[in-house]
């Protein structure tokens, strides 16, 4: 498999981006029949090896984007998002729909309502194809199933796709949807678009509604998109942003213009780097190509300055208690009825959290406002942003983080494959990951930002800045078959 640079001039109108295939809509190029005709094409001659789809409604798909031309034709295009094919993680609920959740538990389940977040992209115009594979209840960072297989990195087979949202990373970068929702609760939109070359933004929780999606830990889960460009991501935060009266959680906070801050200007803006943690044993070639993006920031304006990170033990520690004790009650009633439906190593997981005391739940719960407050001060006080690689290591392959063997360097494996994502999300803060270069073994390489709370327009526009004048998310990988 090589690395190319596959252009719309290919004549493969599923590679485009989707802003590109908007505006070709919109100009009269193309139709959302062909573009849905092309998506599907694409998953027919190469998912067989990549396995990132569960269920496909190919005829129905067709159907909406004939419907779709038909109303931009009388003039009633619905929204900006009108006519483009997209596919999700399998764990968004659609009234009548399958949603397996990534599980043998959930395999017939058919919800009878629809998450909120597929409305507002369906009301904006948007075409849903299927369901994509993903790790098990959303719990794991590496892209093994179980039950459906495991999903297979289009740069490199064998590599870890980063998960939970495997399949949506793989789909993206595979170019058989223009976007996919993936979901966040310890990096799980960040890591397969790291791992798979794609833009994943993990906004700030409670930005975007959580309603009829299958949770997994109420104080860390998180909604966001998965797309070839931060561009195309800014158009999708536009349409499913904002507070939800059916997800009482979700934030009354405004929703700014965010591709208006797409500027390309980083004049004035700070971006710290920390030494500790998350440079801790990093790859060389994934610190070099991090330490390029970071040029072509200061190139752009933006200067980038040494941080100390405040209060990591507490976020740490406190992050796994409250991962843990919520997903084990979300789970409790199916661990008692069906525990032999769970892999083993998704067992183990949730059997630690009935263990956990109560005081220590209740602790980590109470602390979480302080230690933001202080995490905040101490890094946001001096900078708006903080950089770090995505994943701090060449990524593995399935075999080598194939924890149910109960290899201990394989645990070990899995468990830094997020080591760099999972502490913002205990804290609740914004972060991307964008492409920005390759490991020495032809895999992609993410660099992630981080900002302050509802900050997601400052980490578009840094990160989209870096895509002006960089290559890496208009690479497609040279798919076999």
């Amino acid at each position: 498999m090589s690395i190319t640079a596959l252009r719309p001039a290919s004549g493969d109108l599923a590679t485009l981006s989707l802003t590109e295939a908007a505006a070709a809509l919109a100009a009269g190029d193309t139709t959302a029949e062909a573009l849905t005709a092309a998506c599907l094409e694409r998953i027919r001659r190469h998912d067989g090896r990549l396995n990132s789809v569960i269920w496909l409604e190919e005829e129905a798909a067709l159907q909406a984007a004939r419907a779709a031309d038909q109303r931009r034709a009388r003039g009633e295009a619905t929204g900006p998002l009108h006519g483009i094919p997209m596919a999700h993680k399998d764990m968004y609920y659609q009234a009548g729909r399958p949603c397996t959740c990534g599980s043998a538990i959930r395999r017939d389940f058919r919800p009878a309502y629809t998450a909120t977040v597929i409305t507002r992209l369906e009301d904006a115009g948007a075409i849903t194809m299927g369901g994509l594979n993903m790790a098990e209840f959303a719990q794991n960072p590496t892209g093994h199933n179980r039950h459906f297989g495991d999903c297979q990195n289009p740069w490199r087979h064998g590599a870890i796709t980063g998960g939970s949202s495997s399949g949506s990373g793989v789909a993206v970068a595979a170019s058989f949807a223009f976007m996919a929702l993936g979901s966040d609760t310890g990096g799980s939109i960040r890591l397969p678009a790291a791992a798979c070359g794609v833009t994943g933004l993990k906004p700030t929780q409670t930005r975007i509604s959580r309603h009829g999606v299958m949770p997994l830990s109420f104080s860390c889960d998180n909604v966001g998109p998965l797309a070839r460009s931060v561009r195309d991501c800014a158009a999708v935060m536009q349409v499913i942003a904002g507070h939800d009266p059916r997800d009482p959680t979700s934030a009354r906070e405004p929703v700014p213009d965010y591709t208006a801050a797409l500027t390309g200007d980083l004049r004035g803006l700070r971006i710290g780097v920390a030494q500790e943690w998350f440079l801790d044993e990093v790859d060389d070639k994934v610190h070099a190509a991090f330490m390029a993006a970071l040029t072509v920031l200061r190139e752009r304006g933006a200067t980038v300055q040494a941080v100390t990170l405040p209060m990591m033990d507490q976020v740490l520690a406190y992050s796994a208690v409250v991962s843990r004790a919520e997903a084990a009650t979300i789970h409790a009633t199916w661990m008692r009825d069906q525990p032999g439906d769970y892999a083993a190593h998704l067992s183990g997981r949730l059997y630690p959290g009935y263990a956990l005391p109560a005081t220590h739940y209740i602790e980590a719960l109470s602390r979480r406002g302080p230690v933001l407050r202080g995490f905040a001060q101490g890094v946001f006080g001096q900078v708006d942003l903080l950089a770090s690689p995505t994943i701090a290591q060449a990524l593995p392959s399935l075999d080598e983080t194939r924890i149910d063997s109960g290899d201990p360097e394989a645990i070990r494996r899995f468990g830094a494959v997020s080591r760099n994502t999972r502490p913002f999300n205990y804290l609740g803060l914004p972060a991307i990951s964008v492409p920005c270069g390759f490991d020495g073994h032809g895999a992609p390489v993410g660099l992630q930002l981080a900002g302050r709370p509802f900050g997601e327009a400052t980490l578009m526009r840094a990160t989209e800045a870096l895509q002006r004048d960089t290559e890496w998310h208009r690479m497609r990988p040279e798919l076999e078959g």
